[in-house]
């Protein structure tokens, strides 16, 4: 997997480089590298999962919540 970013005529490299952070957000490598930052033990890693179906489980089975209404101005 390999992200390329070429230099539009005109721009920045601030510009660039926002481009290349939005692709690489994007395409889910920086949640990556967050989580290959420290070694999990595959228990550990088990129990995360778990946990995170569990509170999805949860999430389904409440009614959804309301807003109450604005004013208009």
């Amino acid at each position: 997997m390999s992200i390329r970013v070429k230099a539009r005529s005109g721009e920045s490299t601030e510009g660039l480089m926002r481009r290349f952070k939005k692709l690489c957000e994007k395409e889910g490598l920086v949640k990556d590298v967050k989580r290959k930052e420290f070694y999990e033990k595959p228990s550990e890693r088990r129990r995360r999962a778990a946990r995170k179906s569990q509170v999805r489980r949860i999430k389904d089975d409440l009614p959804p919540r309301s807003r109450p209404e604005r004013p208009e101005r």
